[in-house]
């Protein structure tokens, strides 16, 4: 379901990368053809590995299911509070995606690129069900939400962050204090000291803020886009892979069960400093 609704709202999604491009059109360097292709590319193979993992685990849900806690009802009440719940368990996985590396394997596709735009939210891997992301649904289940609206408000949750790829939109009044939003956002991506591994909010900024992870944008320390050590390259093999074939030849190296468990595991910036794409933890 997560896949049909997001690619149901594709057509929208094209429609503002093609108008956000005209904008910047002459003004600055934003887009690049190749960067764009390539975030094209990543975005059809997530999709199709996206939709068959669902397939796989969506019976696990189910059977979670079966030993919920509550009965949530399907009511206005019921979807805000899956809403809430969802954002949450998501503010945990964004946050995981950048301390344990297994997880940042996948997640380094996304922070790869040295651009920001709205086709920035295309670039993903398709190695998240592998490193774990469906994992961090499965609470939802256990609580008493059903399946199908759990999927269904991932994608909501996914759809809602495209949004907040852009560079076009500045500071949203009162809504900086509340949502997620492109300032936000802008600081998750930057790879200035100040900036890395912050912000890790999906809907609601409030997560980030109480739990000791916000940065504001500074207008005096612009956003430098991408990872600390860039590749530089927009193979989507390339991209997806790069970082799972370092780091398990960093685990193979290693002189002990120890340390191999500590490069598989450990936080990104374990790794070796040779072959290291990962971002250095916040001071």
């Amino acid at each position: 379901m997560e896949a049909w609704i997001l690619l149901a709202l594709a057509p929208v999604f094209v429609v503002c990368v093609l108008w956000e491009a005209w904008y910047w059109r002459g003004k600055r360097d934003i887009y690049s053809i190749r960067d764009t292709l390539s975030n094209a590319a990543l975005a059809l193979m997530h999709q199709g590995a996206d939709a068959l993992a669902w397939l796989a685990v969506i019976g696990v849900y189910y059977w979670v299911y079966q030993y919920r806690w509550f009965d949530v009802p399907s009511s206005v009440w019921g979807i805000a509070a899956l809403v809430i719940a969802q954002d949450f368990f998501y503010y945990g996985f964004h946050r995981a995606s950048h301390r344990i590396r297994w997880m940042w394997a996948s997640h380094v596709t996304h922070h790869s690129s040295e651009r920001l735009n709205l086709s920035t939210a295309f670039r993903q891997s398709i190695t998240y069900p592998i490193s774990g992301m469906w994992l961090f649904w499965l609470p939802l289940a256990w609580i008493g939400f059903a399946p199908t609206h759990i999927v269904a408000v991932v994608a909501i949750n996914l759809a809602f962050q495209f949004f907040v790829h852009t560079q076009a939109i500045g500071k949203l009044g009162w809504l900086e204090y509340v949502f997620n939003t492109p300032s936000h956002h802008r600081v998750h991506h930057a790879r200035n000291p100040k900036y890395i591994d912050r912000n890790y909010a999906g809907v609601l900024i409030i997560w980030d803020k109480l739990f000791g992870s916000y940065v504001e944008e500074d207008p005096e320390q612009p956003c430098e886009y991408g990872i600390v050590r860039q590749i530089h390259s927009h193979n989507p093999l390339r991209l997806t892979f790069h970082e799972w074939i370092a780091m398990f030849r960093d685990a193979a190296h290693a002189p002990s069960l120890r340390e191999r468990l500590r490069q598989l595991f450990g936080p990104p910036e374990s790794a070796s400093a040779e072959r290291t794409a990962a971002v250095q933890p916040p001071q």
